[in-house]
């Protein structure tokens, strides 16, 4: 499901117009964006949450020279799947 799908999906499902859907996934992206840069965590009960977690420096390896090469360290966001998302994925 792309975004334009998803979007198509929300506004049938709320019964509202693909406009105001848009509005309100969009709103959603943006508030996440901001909660996940300041380090904050975004629970959605029942369906899972996102976090940021520190990925440390590590050495990795060219795999068409076979030199190595160091990685550094970076942010990443993780998704923890809630429990009843798992259920219904089952």
């Amino acid at each position: 499901m792309n975004k334009a799908e998803l979007i198509e999906s929300m506004a049938a499902e709320a019964g509202m117009t693909k406009a105001d859907a848009k509005r309100a996934l969009d709103a959603f992206v943006a508030s996440t964006n901001k909660a996940l840069k300041k380090g904050d965590r975004v629970a959605l009960v029942g369906f899972g949450s996102f976090s940021v977690s520190k990925r440390a420096a590590r050495k990795g390896r060219n795999p068409k020279s076979g030199l190595e090469i160091k990685i550094p360290a970076k942010k990443v966001v993780k998704f923890k799947a809630g429990a009843d998302l798992q259920k219904t994925v089952k």
